[in-house]
């Protein structure tokens, strides 16, 4: 008879057997694209002419700036300028009067070329000014300068010129002295505004003074 307690089982696991399930597995190995992948996506590249037409007109107003600038300048700079021929015969001359009249502070104002006003002492100028005076009368009782005969601009302010003057010896007698005693010289000049300096100044024969 049967007792309370349930059935044997014969060998193998025990316990009521459960139909076998498939076990599920996430598909953590599929491809993120299936089949085949696609194709690569061309680079595109930077177009380059933009930089290279700005970089050339760039260049271009430059240029043109500066040509701008020199051709302003170069039409303005003989308008500002005080050199001329007549400005020059008048300073050559303005110069000599003072070497023959002994006029040593005139004579350095022009020797020292636009420094005469900021030179604190000016002793050892006027004393050179008034050495230079004495030898010139020694040479020449007068001089008039008569024609300027070349005249070459460096620069709008600077001119090397070389004249002609008429000059009467000092050793001259009165009834004696020539009336077409022509002499050749050359002098620096400096424009300051208005006011021409003599420089130098240095005759083609003779010493110089």
């Amino acid at each position: 008879m049967t007792g309370p307690y349930p059935p044997q089982y014969g060998a193998g696991p025990s316990g009521p057997q459960m139909p076998p399930q498939s076990i599920q597995y996430p598909d953590t190995m599929a491809s993120a694209y299936p089949g085949m992948l696609p194709p690569p996506v061309p680079y595109r590249k930077k177009r380059r002419w933009p930089v290279i037409a700005g970089a050339v007109l760039v260049v271009a107003l430059i240029a043109a700036v500066v040509a701008l600038v020199a051709t302003a300048d170069g039409e303005q700079a003989p308008q500002s300028s005080a050199l001329s021929e007549e400005s020059a015969k008048a300073a050559i001359q303005d110069y000599i009067d003072a070497l023959t009249n002994g006029d040593d502070e005139t004579v350095a104002r022009h020797t020292l070329c636009g420094l005469f006003d900021a030179v604190k002492e000016k002793r050892s100028d006027l004393a050179l000014a008034g050495l230079t005076g004495d030898a010139f009368r020694k040479q020449y009782s007068s001089a008039e300068v008569v024609s300027i005969d070349k005249m070459v601009q460096p620069s709008p302010s600077q001119a090397q010129v070389l004249f002609t003057m008429r000059v009467v010896p000092a050793s001259s007698s009165r009834r004696d002295r020539p009336t077409n005693n022509e002499q050749q010289a050359v002098a620096q000049l400096l424009a300051q505004g208005d006011e021409v300096l003599v420089c130098s100044y240095l005759p083609r024969t003779g010493g110089q003074f």
